[in-house]
């Protein structure tokens, strides 16, 4: 199955990303066919709006694996926890690592209380933008458009290109 996954970081975020590509590359299930430019944007609010926290740095993979969708959630949530990461009840708050499915192939699934296709794809370039780069031609089950068409929305002014 191709899988996309977003990644995310603004707690010494560039070290931070780097390292979740590296020890998503060492797992065993998983097999890593494209990588996004990693992006730099401003940290965003539950109201959707500039939170004031560091910047992100957002990026994207495309996977291959076997893994269903609950152990690859799983397996993820827990490589954020070796990194550091101590999940809370605030959603937006700063974090050494964020790795969410955003599709897994065209299905429309829950996953432990999370929707995929990732909503956030159809409301933040930070999220678009980067999976177009790995899946541009990727069509959103959901709305009928590729990838490219829904991060074409977006104006990149906001978000800067560091690798």
């Amino acid at each position: 199955m191709q899988v996309l996954i977003t990644l995310g970081s603004n707690i010494n975020r560039e070290q931070n990303v780097v390292e979740a590509l590296r020890r998503l590359e060492q797992q065993p299930d998983l097999k890593i066919l494209a990588v996004s430019p990693v992006y730099v944007t401003q940290a965003i609010g539950a109201d959707g709006e500039a939170a004031a926290q560091p910047a992100f740095s957002n990026a994207a993979i495309c996977i291959e694996t076997e893994l269903d969708p609950l152990t690859l959630r799983e397996r993820l949530r827990t490589l954020e926890a070796t990194m550091g990461r101590v999940r809370t009840t605030d959603k937006f708050a700063p974090r050494p690592i964020d790795l969410d499915i955003a599709f897994y192939g065209d299905r429309v699934i829950e996953v432990a209380g999370k929707a995929i296709p990732d909503p956030d794809v159809l409301r933040f370039a930070h999220v678009a933008v980067p999976l177009a780069d790995v899946a541009g031609s990727w069509i959103h089950p959901q709305t009928g458009q590729t990838l490219a068409e829904i991060a074409s929305r977006y104006s990149h002014k906001e978000m800067e290109i560091v690798q």
